[in-house]
């Protein structure tokens, strides 16, 4: 069935929305950082840090419930009209249900965290609906680049980290700047293509940034997802792919001395966590706790203090996304995982627009390779704000050049 969606006839309300997602967006991004610049510029303790941004979600989410009174948009069940968002909201009450079982070392810091993951959802729902929502989306995105290019200027103001990548050794991953800048840089090439603002300085720092975190998983990832889309883009003339190609071979050979360096520490690092030893011993404890709880699992937030430390390191999540939702929640976490990128995938088939819909195999492609290897400690790859925020896109894109649908697909 097809129902239509009320579009709210004032362009006033649309602007007001679109500075409070661009808002939403910018902290998306940036509250990576938060906990660090609290540690080192304010000196409080990591749980200090942490309870910060906390308080900055849950303040966000009230700004845009304060914001979203009174407006006259669309229902929440307009929204799970769409697939991938009905599986969006079963994993949220699947995972906030867990907590009746989980076994987090700090039931409170669990709940506190699964709140927000839900505020991020709640704040994107109510922010589309309570507008056009493609405007207040790109707002959202234009936000979210903008956060990470700030994320991007301090990480190489930071001291270099011993193995020589972007971080901090003890708070911020070099893996975390890698894959916020490389989901950044989908955010950006999608506003350029859209030409909604002038993001290519954007993509440079972003794409640089990327580079020199070196994030081996998200490098890899990246590349095949744009290698993928080069190919199928039918948008971009021979010559364009052409430059774009060149560009990135006279990048890799500025950078080879950095990278061969790398390789050099990484090569005699053992069975270090970043390296392919280290990750398998990850898997196989994951794996083994795992079959011990096969149908639901640990619950939320059951990792931090639960998996014995590998030597200095103490895990976080499994490093592998699959693994990591069979651990948290059994079985039932594969058949959601699989339902959200399976749900989304098949809405992406639905765009007719061969360009748009190659740019979002490109970016589904990179998540799923990224799960690989990486993944969050609480949320999934492709966040579950993402997939609202997208899944809302493709319903309201054009079908056909030239004509713009307003309808969401039962």
């Amino acid at each position: 069935m097809i129902q239509s969606i009320e579009i709210p006839a004032t362009s006033s309300e649309t602007s007001v929305v679109a500075e409070v997602a661009w808002l939403a967006g910018a902290f998306f991004s940036f509250r990576v950082f938060i906990m660090l610049l609290s540690v080192r510029v304010l000196g409080t303790d990591p749980q200090t840090g942490t309870g910060i941004s906390l308080v900055c979600n849950f303040a966000l989410l009230g700004l845009v419930i304060f914001q979203s009174v009174g407006s006259g948009g669309r229902t929440l069940r307009s929204l799970l009209q769409i697939p991938s968002i009905r599986w969006v909201f079963c994993f949220l009450c699947f995972s906030g249900i867990s907590l009746l079982w989980s076994v987090a070392d700090s039931p409170f810091a669990a709940t506190a965290y699964w709140c927000a993951l839900t505020a991020d959802v709640v704040i994107v729902a109510l922010l589309v609906c309570s507008s056009n929502p493609t405007p207040v989306i790109h707002a959202l995105m234009r936000g979210y680049v903008c956060g990470a290019c700030v994320l991007a200027v301090i990480a190489w103001l930071l001291p270099i980290q011993s193995d020589l990548r972007l971080g901090d050794e003890e708070l911020l991953g070099s893996n975390q700047i890698g894959y916020l800048c490389g989901f950044a840089f989908f955010f950006a090439q999608y506003l350029l293509r859209e030409k909604i603002g002038k993001f290519g300085i954007a993509t440079i720092i972003l794409g640089l940034t990327l580079l020199r975190s070196l994030s081996k998983t998200t490098l890899v990832a990246f590349l095949l997802a744009q290698g993928f889309l080069l190919l199928r883009d039918t948008s971009m003339s021979r010559k364009t792919k052409l430059s774009l190609i060149a560009l990135t071979a006279f990048i890799a050979v500025a950078f080879s001395g950095l990278l061969t360096s790398y390789f050099d520490i990484y090569s005699n690092a053992g069975n270090s966590p970043e390296t392919l030893t280290g990750r398998l011993g990850i898997w196989a404890v994951f794996l083994e706790e795992a079959i011990q709880k096969p149908w639901f699992g640990h619950g939320f937030y059951s990792v931090w203090q639960v998996i014995p430390p590998f030597g200095l390191f103490e895990a976080r999540h499994a490093h592998n996304e699959p693994l990591q939702q069979f651990y948290l929640y059994g079985i039932a976490g594969l058949i959601l995982l699989a339902g959200l990128y399976g749900s989304f995938f098949f809405q992406i088939r639905r765009i007719t627009h061969i360009p748009q819909r190659a740019f979002f195999y490109a970016l589904l492609l990179f998540v799923l390779v990224r799960g690989l290897a990486d993944t969050e400690v609480y949320d999934i790859s492709l966040p579950l704000w993402a997939i609202l925020m997208f899944s809302i896109l493709i319903a309201q894109a054009r079908p056909t050049p030239g004509k713009e649908s307003r309808e969401l697909p039962g």
